[in-house]
């Protein structure tokens, strides 16, 4: 009977332990599986802006303006995006009136999940923050012509690829963005904001009546040498969601050696008109350091192609793209 109990109680506390195991639960995380995308050609991209630099400065009412624009919609024609200019006109901070156009092009017009992807086009009349030369126009080859040449490359891969995005995309490219007052200005016209006139129109009399998009990027000074892109104050309040996608794509292609993940303060650029008054969530890509601001070229003659990095721009132009297939 002795050895019957012992038994008896040693199957008791092994079926106590055993009921008293604690299950541990495997949690799986699903594989997240990225669309293909085409290849950004940096090369092209960097043709692109030597093209508009050699246009001369894009000043409104010049003759280098008016080439460029001519060349930019005959082009986008080719490349089969249909294309308008929405054409009007602006005052000035020192009384003139320019003849302006905001440059639209469209890819899958039918699509009613659309990116809105965005740069201006238009280059500075004076270098008022030089040392000479201060009331002479500026080639802009970062200021202005590698955005447009991170877009018209964007526009001329998705036209060569048989693979395609499967949302609607529609590029702007604005004018007369880069007209405020000069930096030394005494006396400040304030108004209105003289400024960005091109998103200032186009976000109260859009193209298309209540026009909408998923979301925008802004492409703003992407091509200059060892350019660093922070996440600008603007982009955080109004599309903080959008500001993480964008920035973690280009992290994860290879590029957070220019996507930096650290805030920058707000810019008045195109995309806080786009946001506060067109309603549409946009991020600005843009290069300014929360420690020292613009970059030395900034508004100055040394804003030339000497500048510019076909890495940068390849840095840029795959994150955009990357983040448009993946829609």
């Amino acid at each position: 009977m002795k050895n019957s109990k012992l038994w008896l109680i040693a199957l008791l506390v092994f079926v106590w332990a055993c009921s008293g195991e604690k299950t541990t639960e495997t949690t799986v995380t699903p594989e997240v599986v990225l669309k293909p995308y085409p290849a950004f050609n940096a090369d092209s991209a960097y043709a692109f802006v030597q093209k508009q630099v050699d246009f001369g400065p894009r000043v409104p009412g010049t003759k280098g303006h008016a080439a460029t624009k001519a060349w930019m919609i005959s082009t986008l024609e080719k490349y089969g995006w249909s294309v308008q200019s929405q054409d009007f006109q602006a005052k000035t901070y020192d009384g003139l009136t320019w003849n302006l156009s905001n440059i639209i092009a469209s890819y899958n017009p039918q699509a009613t999940k659309r990116i809105l992807l965005a740069a201006h086009w238009d280059t500075r009349r004076i270098a008022d923050k030089d040392t000479e030369r201060l009331n002479e126009p500026i080639d802009g080859a970062n200021d202005g012509a590698s955005g447009v040449g991170v877009l018209m490359e964007i526009a001329r891969t998705i036209a060569s690829q048989e693979l395609k995005p499967e949302v609607g995309i529609d590029l702007i490219f604005f004018d007369g963005e880069d007209d405020g007052e000069p930096e030394n200005a005494k006396v400040t016209n304030n108004a209105q904001i003289w400024w960005c006139h091109g998103s200032q129109y186009w976000s109260k009399n859009k193209h298309i009546p209540n026009y909408s998009a998923y979301y925008g990027i802004l492409v703003d000074l992407v091509g200059a040498k060892n350019a660093r892109f922070y996440r600008e104050g603007y982009s955080r309040q109004y599309a903080s969601g959008i500001v993480s996608k964008v920035w973690g794509n280009g992290s994860q292609l290879g590029h957070s050696g220019y996507f930096i993940q650290q805030d920058a303060p707000e810019i008045l650029d195109d995309h806080y008109f786009v946001n506060a008054i067109g309603g549409i969530p946009m991020v600005d890509i843009i290069e300014f350091s929360p420690d020292f601001g613009f970059g030395h070229y900034h508004h100055t003659h040394q804003d030339n192609m000497e500048l510019i990095d076909a890495r940068t721009l390849k840095a840029v132009g795959e994150t955009v793209l990357f983040t448009v297939y993946q829609e």
